[in-house]
């Protein structure tokens, strides 16, 4: 009901362009009347050529040119007479008349009648305009005159073009509009082809009248040769597309053939819709599925009455209900309820038996309707269906493919929640049933980079992996994108998390595609029965809170806990506030110090984004930064840290105090074309230097395996700024890979920092980042530094920067201040050069 409501109101907003026609079709017949002399007359005349204009107007002629069908109506060849021998009025008269009998056969429903008269009314009163203004002649030799004519009947076309284009665009978007607009060529050849015959037939006429009873034998003839044309090509056409049915239905692979059957019965008859139905028979369950034209994939609902259906099956007979159809009365009446304009029931035989039925709704455009003729050819297609119906094939494929995933042939999302509801039911002791969710990482990536032909057989080499190395009493199927699901009994949560762990370490080999081996990994969820939920939908739900949780430490594995859940209500309710916050400007940036480890100059502050909630107090910020990208908020943020910093870095420089900036981006941000727009405008609005800004981005978010991020990355570049990779390490990038990148800075994770003092191969690690990152011309900010041994080895290994809590934590603006003064050493302060730290103790 929402949908249809919805429908009339977008329906009605046609009067958008049926009232400015409306208006211009009165001003310019007022202002013919005025101009001319003889403004109407000749209603002899009139009528004959009203009676013509009405006649042609009705067929529809296709043909077909390059395999492609054209249609063609033959109205301007009338129009073209009647701009010759009438007045410009009357020929609006007229026009209007023929196109509301017009409206009127096809019986249109208002918005769209008084549209399509209103564009009459209006294109042929601007067109008598142009005529009145162009030079007049009754030469019908002169090609002025021909001229003249020709403009005339462009005119009505371009007005008419112009006028569906505009309901186009203001019913369904801007490109409906730009598909009609492209129809143009065509349009105004059409038009063109038949102002000319239109010509030809006034130059007969003026040369002798006797020339009309030629003209009228040629016409009688040539209709008689498009029947025979359209027929024989109608006959073709059905013909080559029952052949093509029953092929593919014979040879369609296993899973397709739904697909395959109804698309082609919706292609071949020209329907909207076409539906196959199966009502329930035993352990079966009914199936019904609907193809749809310009829909990918079938519906599970049908736009037919199901009292159609149950009719035909009941009745063992076809079911029809149109304009030339014919119906009963109380089908009409349903049919007209549910806006089905006409329809085709034939039921599918078994024998003597009814096993369903297959059906058509609504001929292709408004002005086709469905035909005796095509009762013969749509219940032959039905016994093509009924027959591998028969063979029981189609309807074991079709149940099926309702409860597998055709991709990996595992059981999909809705048979592994009927399988979870099973097991829950079984009551045994001492056990749990365990669900365990692999998310595939990076499956994005492999689509964007190798196409999504790699990411299929991703997912199916996933799928085999699973299915080999998952126990046997395990049920493993696709729960949708790059999910998978395994289901079992275990004796704990503790003996799912060890079986989780396991079958991600088997599943994690290389995968090869011709000359590229790709590291696959995935993200495990972890949740059992009765745990963590009483039913299915809660365990479903709960074990892909898990699996996200999981997939923020990449290759983990997540056990379900309340946490995740509140953690996840937390930042659903987190979204309005943010918007509040970012518009009253409750957010604010903390500043953390960079500092030179061999002589502990400040060079610049990290700037970092922080929100005291009103009610939850601190919000994290992968929080509030994971809401903003789901919300669309990001920009919003990023602009705000963006201008917070660089006003800081504008007040510190004038205060003879140059300190450079850093801000954190996040990986969505470099997919916005626009941003080094704006960055370019930030620093000229709060005149800082370019060099001055670095913006840092995480290793997941530059090395992602697309060029996405490059083209973004050089323009920044190309702006002066500097560029860092943020959190190198927790990755599987490696250093050769930035050499073909645009940054100038490498920052070591602090996990690695940290552990430098106690851990020999942390050390080797950030010895080994800080050494060729010298030799590629990079400079190496270490994160993270907390004591003073972790100084003196990063000093060794000849670290140049770095920040943590041994220099100072993130401090708002008030406190680094007074951090300055406490800090810095006044002695070391030289004009030009960076100011100088006291040693601390």
């Amino acid at each position: 009901m929402a949908s249809r409501d919805q429908r009339r109101r977008s329906t009605e907003r046609a009067w958008l362009i049926t009232a400015p026609l409306t208006l211009i079709a009165v001003v310019f017949s007022t202002a013919i009347g005025i101009i001319s002399d003889h403004p109407v007359g000749d209603w002899a005349w009139a009528l004959v050529l009203l009676v013509v204009m009405t006649a042609v107007s009705v067929p529809v002629l296709n043909f077909i040119v390059r395999r492609q069908s054209v249609a063609v109506t033959l109205t301007e060849v009338p129009l073209v007479v009647a701009l010759f021998y009438l007045p410009p009025l009357t020929v609006v008269v007229i026009y209007t008349l023929s196109t509301l009998g017009w409206c009127v056969w096809h019986r249109f429903p208002p918005a769209k009648f008084w549209f399509n008269v209103a564009k009459a009314a209006g294109a042929t009163s601007l067109a008598g305009l142009v005529l009145l203004a162009l030079p007049q002649s009754q030469d019908v030799g002169r090609p002025g005159t021909w001229v003249s004519l020709f403009l005339a009947v462009n005119t009505i076309t371009l007005v008419s073009l112009l006028s569906v284009v505009g309901v186009h665009v203001l019913l369904q978007g801007w490109q409906p509009g730009r598909e009609a607009l492209r129809t143009a060529p065509s349009v105004f050849l059409t038009s063109s082809i038949n102002a000319s015959v239109g010509l030809l037939i006034l130059i007969a006429l003026e040369t002798t009248w006797w020339s009309a009873l030629l003209l009228g034998a040629l016409f009688v003839a040539l209709g008689q040769v498009y029947r025979s044309y359209s027929q024989f090509f109608q006959q073709h056409r059905t013909l080559a597309g029952m052949y093509d049915l029953a092929r593919l239905i014979t040879t369609s692979a296993e899973g397709a053939l739904g697909d395959v059957l109804l698309d082609r019965v919706r292609a071949l008859m020209q329907a909207e819709y076409a539906t196959l139905w199966l009502p329930a028979q035993g352990r079966h369950p009914e199936v019904l599925l609907t193809a749809r034209v310009d829909a990918p994939g079938l519906l599970d609902v049908a736009p037919t009455p199901a009292v159609f259906r149950e009719q035909a099956r009941s009745l063992g007979r076809t079911l029809t209900t149109g304009r030339q159809l014919g119906a009963d009365a109380a089908l009409r009446g349903v049919a007209d309820v549910k806006q089905v304009k006409d329809a085709i029931v034939v039921p599918l035989r078994s024998g003597q038996a009814v096993i369903g039925t297959l059906e058509v709704v609504n001929r292709l455009s408004d002005l086709g309707h469905f035909t005796p003729r095509d009762l013969p050819v749509f219940e032959t297609v039905a016994a093509h269906a009924a027959v591998a119906l028969e063979n029981s094939r189609l309807v074991d494929r079709l149940r099926h493919d309702a409860d597998h995933d055709a991709l990996t042939k595992l059981p999909n999302r809705r048979r592994l929640t009927s399988a979870v509801a099973e097991a829950i039911k079984i009551k045994a002791p001492d056990e749990v049933v365990a669900l365990l969710l692999f998310d595939v990482d990076r499956l994005r990536q492999v689509n964007e980079s190798l196409g999504h032909a790699a990411g299929d057989k991703v997912l199916v080499e996933v799928a085999e992996r699973l299915r080999a190395c998952a126990p046997s009493s395990a049920l493993v199927g696709r729960a949708g994108g790059d999910e998978f699901l395994v289901t079992l009994r275990l004796e704990s949560a503790d003996a799912a998390l060890e079986l989780a762990a396991q079958l991600r370490e088997q599943i994690r080999d290389e995968m090869v595609f011709d000359t590229l081996t790709l590291d696959v990994d995935t993200a495990v969820g972890v949740a059992v029965h009765p745990d963590h939920g009483g039913d299915a939908v809660a365990l479903l739900q709960r074990v892909d809170l898990a699996a996200t949780a999981a997939k923020s430490v990449p290759g983990s594995v997540q056990l379900y806990s309340p946490a995740l859940e509140s953690r996840s209500l937390r930042r659903l309710g987190l979204a309005g506030d943010l918007e509040r916050a970012l518009a009253d400007g409750d957010l604010e940036v903390y500043f953390q110090p960079k500092v030179t480890l061999r002589d502990r100059r400040l060079v610049g502050v990290e700037c970092l984004a922080r929100w005291e909630h009103p009610a939850h107090g601190a919000v994290e910020p992968d929080d509030f930064v994971a809401v903003a990208e789901h919300t669309g908020q990001l920009g919003r943020l990023t602009e705000f840290v963006l201008r917070e910093s660089l006003r800081r870095s504008r007040d510190w420089s004038h205060g003879e105090q140059a300190l450079s900036v850093s801000v954190n981006l996040a990986a969505r941000t470099l997919n916005d074309q626009h941003f080094p727009a704006l960055v370019r405008d930030l620093l000229a609005e709060y005149g800082v230097p370019p060099q001055r800004l670095t913006l840092e981005i995480t290793e997941s978010g530059v090395l992602d395996g697309t060029e996405r991020p490059i083209p973004t990355l050089r323009s920044l570049r190309d702006l002066g700024v500097r560029l860092s990779v943020d959190d190198f390490g927790t990755g599987n990038s490696s250093l050769a890979q930035l050499r073909r990148l645009p940054v100038h800075e490498v920052k070591v994770d602090r996990s690695f920092v940290q552990g430098m003092a106690t851990d020999p191969g942390d050390l080797a690690i950030v010895n080994a980042v800080v050494t060729l990152s010298q030799q590629f011309g990079l400079t190496v900010v270490a994160e993270g530094v907390e004591s003073e041994l972790t100084l003196e080895l990063l000093q060794d290994i000849g670290c140049e920067i770095g920040q943590g809590f041994l220099f100072s934590r993130p401090l708002p603006y008030e406190r680094l201040e007074a951090w300055f003064g406490a800090q810095v050493d006044p002695e070391t302060i030289v004009a030009g050069e960076l100011p100088r730290l006291r040693v601390v103790p």
